[in-house]
């Protein structure tokens, strides 16, 4: 820090200023800083910063799985928020063979440099209920429950759901049949349950679900065995690629869609990937998820409260395209 003072022609303080991110600074000081610092090769040391102020100005991401596309958009989500605040991110996966346990999580991450965990949590795990945070580490979870310890969030899977089945409902069609995702994910699950329930509160009949795995091939032998459903005028997938394979399913089982089946997914995933797309879909905000919960861990890092014991909700968006018809105009 001396050398790169005497460089820039400033004081130690007024390098440590532009160090810390100080707006105390005029522009072209920092200018002349920054351009001793890149001339020296001074790189702040972190750990020192982390005595000095009590903060390293990074934050932990713990995933289960990296490749699906909703944590990849919520990473993209935390790691550009945290940019946008000077904040660093350290991304951790926990593979099959370690602990998968929030406690387990966490002591892992305590011995990172970093303020605060975010961990996204696609399975309910076994100590969901009884962790507590330590106080030295603050936690936010990205989980379609709500934890009675940590502030959570996520998308509102269930009322995505009872969204599509209304809408399709209003479309003129009976009945929705449903391709889900897993068993063992969380948001299969309440997307599968608010399908069903919502079919129940309008008194339409309920037909099988065809279980899927996330993937458009699973989605594909769907929509083979659909088309020999009778009343099957309307599918909805858990998501976009199944719904895509069930549309080439149906389409080689001899159905058209929409003339004969209509057919709406989640997440709105194909948009960048699937030429002249024409899938309906109900979009999640991975970016937004991701954006918020960031938010809420640098405020519990700077001694903020956010409750607990409650999910934030972000709320998903219908995007019509060209797959669902409406019968009501027939």
């Amino acid at each position: 820090m001396q050398d790169v003072a005497r460089e820039a022609g400033v004081s130690p303080q007024t390098v440590s200023r532009v160090a810390n991110g100080s707006n105390a600074v005029r522009p072209e000081t920092r200018q002349k800083v920054e351009a001793a610092m890149e001339k020296l090769g001074y790189r702040p040391n972190y750990a020192a910063r982390a005595l000095k102020h009590g903060q390293f100005k990074n934050i932990g991401v713990v995933l289960f799985h990296m490749t699906s596309f909703g944590n990849a958009r919520i990473l993209d989500g935390i790691v550009g928020a945290a940019d946008d605040n000077g904040y660093a991110t350290t991304v951790v996966t926990i593979g099959r063979g370690q602990a998968r346990t929030l406690q387990a999580v966490v002591e892992r991450m305590k011995q990172l440099p970093v303020d605060g965990v975010i961990v996204v949590l696609e399975e309910r795990i076994v100590d969901f209920d009884e962790f507590v945070p330590p106080k030295e580490l603050p936690v936010v979870l990205i989980n379609e429950s709500a934890a009675n310890h940590c502030p959570t969030i996520d998308a509102d899977q269930y009322g995505c759901s009872t969204a599509i089945v209304d809408y399709l409902l209003s479309k003129g069609h009976r009945t929705v049949y449903h391709i889900t995702g897993p068993s063992s994910s969380q948001a299969a699950q309440s997307r599968a349950r608010g399908w069903r329930e919502a079919l129940e509160q309008f008194g339409v009949p309920i037909p099988p679900t065809y279980v899927g795995d996330w993937a458009a091939d699973s989605g594909y032998q769907a929509g083979i065995a659909l088309a020999h459903e009778a009343d099957c005028t309307a599918v909805y997938a858990a998501n976009d690629q199944m719904a895509y394979g069930a549309i080439l399913g149906l389409q080689a089982a001899g159905k058209r869609v929409p003339e004969d089946v209509s057919v709406i997914g989640v997440d709105d995933s194909l948009v960048d990937t699937v030429p002249r797309l024409s899938l309906t879909t109900m979009r999640m905000k991975f970016d937004v998820i991701g954006r918020e919960a960031f938010s809420m861990v640098r405020r519990l890092c700077d001694g903020e409260r956010v409750p607990v014991g409650v999910k934030t909700v972000i709320p998903t968006e219908l995007v019509e395209r060209g797959s669902v018809r409406d019968l009501t105009l027939d």
